[in-house]
């Protein structure tokens, strides 16, 4: 990295003590990220470049969460859309039950836990945690041919999980129920810190993110190589390269304590680096 490299932190505890670390995730969701961050010693520095919106009209998800028949299976890809289909169910008059009534798969274990939490136990959780190990794992539960699924998600989310079960033969309904909206605000100061190489790593948890760091920052600071780009997985990585950003860390489990497990694995490596050169 042609950012300055900084002695790691003194004790086993705090492998991260000394580290300024960025992170873009959407402010309501970056507790969990940033608690683990600073509990290792980092100093984490909030740069929310999205934020959800729920959108207006979600007439479409009140009729489909009442269907008769229900759906056989209803997947849910992130954390975002189970609260907004949760928060909304007492005021439709339904309850957790009405969700249940389909099988329910989550697309990993931070999206499970979060319908636990709200009373839904899921049915299937897939060994990786995308989009298209979704649709290997139902598969894995028998012939998908002519069952019904629905797919609350986000406006924006990638088609490989609707287009992978259509192409199996399943009858896939997908209603958008949330957006990611850019954050706006100025982004001069972080891009100065970067460009200083005063921000030793920047944390993205999904595609979105790295587009709202990019234009948040600007394109000369996001693609400058003074910071390390530590992603959540793969699809994120692959934004972040055709943007322009080298990724330097990459989580082996798609998850938030993947991440940071990683991010203590590259600076441990490194301090090893720096001590053995």
């Amino acid at each position: 990295m042609s950012h300055t490299p900084r002695p790691p932190g003194p004790a086993r505890a705090h492998p991260l003590a000394g580290r300024r670390i960025a992170v873009t995730r959407a402010r309501e969701q970056a507790g969990d990220l940033v608690r683990e961050l600073e509990a290792l010693g980092a100093e984490v520095v909030a740069a929310p470049t999205i934020r959800i919106a729920p959108l207006t009209d979600l007439a479409a998800l009140r009729a489909a969460l009442s269907r008769v028949p229900p759906y056989d299976w209803i997947v849910f890809t992130s954390q975002n859309a189970v609260q907004v289909v949760c928060d909304r169910l007492p005021e439709w008059d339904l309850s957790p039950r009405d969700v249940a009534r389909a099988a329910v798969a989550a697309i990993g274990p931070a999206t499970a836990e979060a319908l636990v939490r709200r009373g839904v136990v899921p049915d299937l959780v897939p060994d990786r945690f995308v989009a298209e190990a979704v649709v290997t794992a139902l598969v894995a539960q028998g012939d998908v041919r002519g069952k019904t699924v629905l797919l609350p998600r986000a406006r924006e989310a990638r088609d490989a999980l609707p287009d992978g079960l259509r192409a199996l033969g399943a009858r896939v309904d997908v209603i958008p129920i949330y957006e990611t909206i850019r954050e706006t605000g100025d982004g001069s100061g972080l891009a100065a810190e970067i460009l200083a190489g005063t921000i030793d790593a920047v944390t993205f948890t999904s595609s979105s993110t790295v587009r709202g760091f990019v234009e948040l920052v600007g394109s000369p600071a996001a693609a400058s190589g003074r910071f390390a780009a530590a992603v959540i997985g793969p699809v994120t990585a692959g934004t972040a390269r055709e943007l322009g950003i080298a990724v330097a860390i990459e989580a082996r489990d798609y998850t938030v304590p993947g991440l940071v497990s990683a991010i203590v694995r590259y600076y441990r490596d490194e301090g090893r680096r720096t001590r053995e050169g």
